[in-house]
């Protein structure tokens, strides 16, 4: 028995497959179109690997196992990204419409999970480019020799050094104090920073000009912000694998432990990362698909972009962890040759006598001999593994980590010049699909007059993004932005992912929508997809969106905080958020969420108390009608 819940006036609301190839032969509808296949290929994976990949997914590796990690994340990635992307890309490609267009015309109850998509996209791109921003700003200042989070600032006397920098890292104080000069509190919003905000509008001013005229203009940037951090990651891999101790973070980052796939954890993370990676529930692909010829290939076109994002995390970790080792072989290096200083003089050694490689052995020797000495001695212990694992993601990752390594190599500007240079455009090609996904599903819930050219609606996102996103400029806006960034784009996604997969099996149809995918690719959908849609993409969804609001609700939410006055400085503290944040959260997470079902049960009542038969003012703007009515204006 098929399961397929009631779905009246469907064939009204969607074209027949007639009408497509009518419209295919003569180009009926406003929709644009892509100049060629790679132009839509680049630009699906422009949006799809992004700044998660760089700096979440080697994280996830080191944290989870390493080597250990890739076996859940590919299990995942063919279970339950390959088959969701399959779905938007079909499903887009069919009703050749936006995020709210596509689900309003599945069923107008579904339109809110189009509104949910568009909330997310909106919020994730408000702090994502703020990212954009900072990126910018450390751009700028790479265009000096020497960098200027290399070295310390004299204080206010020019006597010494300013104790916050001389008591932490060169690359810790530019990045808390000269680029955020974040403040010690959430609560403590400290007033705008003028440079932050400077970088906050550039930022929204060049997004603007690249997606002006949708895909027209962004289509064309593609060529460069897709192409571009390929080959900046290769120079680094290059580069890295020069450096002393690169190898040993790769073989740090490969090396499994296989304990790692009976935690729990480790499954969740990576369903997540599978998730997050591919920009799924956006609504951005949806769009992009719909651009696309009705015959096209979306099939084949899932699984070639889902190979390229998993290989892009793979060879993105294999890049980061070769200057992870260098900076790691770096530190453990100081830290020898400091310890090997204090022993010189402590004991009167003649100089070069005590070397790296006899460096334990003499310790070892004079620790048994001379124990008191010693142990009045500052020997820090050096140990590879410890520096190797410590592992840091997002901002931390880029603004600190490899700013530091960077600082370390011949002719430094040059390579911070690329990082930014690749981290900017991996950022920018992201934000295409972001606003696309804001933009689209604007213009069909028909809010704003649609005779408003396409400039205007990207004009009206980009100046209220950029308006609210002052708050990231503020001194408190890094506590700001870690706040967006762990809920806004979280379980939304997850909600409206398992929506998306429910509404297109069993409201839409299976077997409807096997039929659509043969008359546009030439073959009904094979096991694995049929398998994979009914039953085991949405259970496994279920599972971690259960698991994921689990541990989110039962974790004490606190943020990290820079203040030199903690006990532990320069080590950031974790802090408790104050209670007024939950009605934050709740914004961020919970209205999106909550967005579908509150306007499936608003269109139910409105259907009963206003008596709409078949829900006919969703029929008025199908394709269907607008090329039924051509025909009766032709004759």
């Amino acid at each position: 028995m098929k399961l397929k819940l009631p779905n009246p006036g469907l064939d009204d609301r969607i074209p027949s497959h007639k009408d497509l190839e009518r419209m295919e032969t003569e180009e009926a509808g406003d929709r644009p179109k892509w100049d060629n296949k790679a132009q839509y290929l680049l630009t699906c994976v422009g949006f799809c690997v992004g700044l998660g990949n760089v700096w979440r997914f080697p994280y996830l590796c080191q944290s989870h196992g390493g080597g250990a990690f890739m076996i859940p994340f590919l299990i995942l990635l063919v279970l339950e990204g390959i088959p969701l992307l399959h779905l938007e890309f079909a499903i887009g490609q069919r009703l050749r419409k936006g995020s709210v267009g596509v689900w309003r015309s599945i069923n107008p109850c579904l339109t809110g999970v189009g509104i949910a998509s568009l909330l997310v996209s909106f919020l994730v791109g408000m702090y994502y480019n703020t990212i954009m921003a900072w990126i910018m700003w450390y751009l700028f200042n790479s265009f000096q020799n020497p960098l200027p989070w290399s070295q310390c600032p004299l204080n206010a006397n020019r006597t010494g050094l300013v104790e916050e920098c001389a008591r932490s890292t060169t690359v810790d104080y530019f990045w808390y104090r000269e680029t955020l000069n974040t403040s010690t509190s959430i609560e403590d919003a400290g007033g705008l920073q003028w440079w932050m905000v400077l970088s906050l509008v550039a930022a929204w001013t060049l997004l603007y000009v690249c997606t002006i005229r949708g895909i027209e203009t962004t289509g064309k940037a593609v060529y460069v912000t897709s192409t571009l951090p390929y080959v900046v990651l290769t120079i680094f891999l290059i580069r890295g694998l020069t450096l002393k101790g690169s190898t040993a973070g790769i073989k740090y980052l490969f090396t499994p432990d296989v304990d790692e796939l009976m935690n729990p954890a480790t499954w969740l993370d990576a369903g997540a990362q599978v998730f997050y990676s591919f920009s799924l529930a956006f609504g951005g692909l949806i769009s992009f698909s719909s651009y696309n010829s009705i015959h096209n290939n979306c099939e084949l076109d899932a699984v070639l972009i889902s190979i390229i994002n998993g290989c892009t995390s793979v060879y993105s970790a294999t890049v980061i962890y070769s200057i992870i080792g260098f900076r790691a072989t770096e530190k453990y290096d100081d830290c020898v040759g400091n310890n090997i200083l204090e022993l010189l003089n402590a004991f009167n050694y003649p100089e070069n006598s005590i070397t790296e490689s006899n460096y334990n052995n003499v310790f070892n020797h004079l620790n048994t001999t001379n124990p008191a000495i010693i142990a009045g001695l500052p020997i820090k212990e050096c140990d590879m593994d410890t520096f190797l694992s410590q592992g840091v993601e997002g901002t931390g990752l880029a603004f600190i980590v490899f700013t530091e390594a960077i600082i370390k190599m011949p002719v430094s500007p040059i390579w911070a010049v690329l990082f930014f240079v690749m981290l900017f455009c991996l950022g920018l090609s992201t934000m295409f699909g972001n606003i696309e996904g804001v933009v689209v599903p604007l213009q069909d819930l028909r809010i704003l007059p649609k005779s408003w050219p396409k400039e205007v609606f990207c004009a009206l996102t980009c100046v209220i993004s950029c308006a609210i996103g002052l708050i990231f400029a503020l001194r408190s806006g890094n506590y700001w932005l870690a706040l967006f960034d762990s809920f806004a784009g979280s379980i939304p996604l997850l909600v409206i992912g398992l929506c998306e997969m429910i509404s297109v099996i069993y409201i839409y149809g299976i077997d409807r929508f096997n039929k659509d995918i043969e008359f546009m690719i030439g073959h009904k959908p094979n096991i694995f997809w049929q398998a994979t849609w009914r039953v085991i993409s949405p259970l496994i969804m279920v599972v971690i969106l259960i698991f994921y609001f689990v541990t989110q609700v039962s974790k004490k939410i606190t943020y990290l905080v820079w203040d030199q006055e903690a006990v532990d400085f320069p080590t950031l503290e974790a802090r408790p958020f104050p209670a007024w944040i939950n009605v934050i959260i709740f914004i961020l997470a919970g209205i999106p969420s909550l967005a579908i079902p509150v306007f499936a049960v608003y269109k139910l009542i409105q259907k009963k108390c206003c008596k709409q038969k078949d829900y006919s003012e969703d029929t008025l703007e199908t394709i269907s009608a607008k090329i039924q009515m051509s025909d009766k204006i032709k004759f």
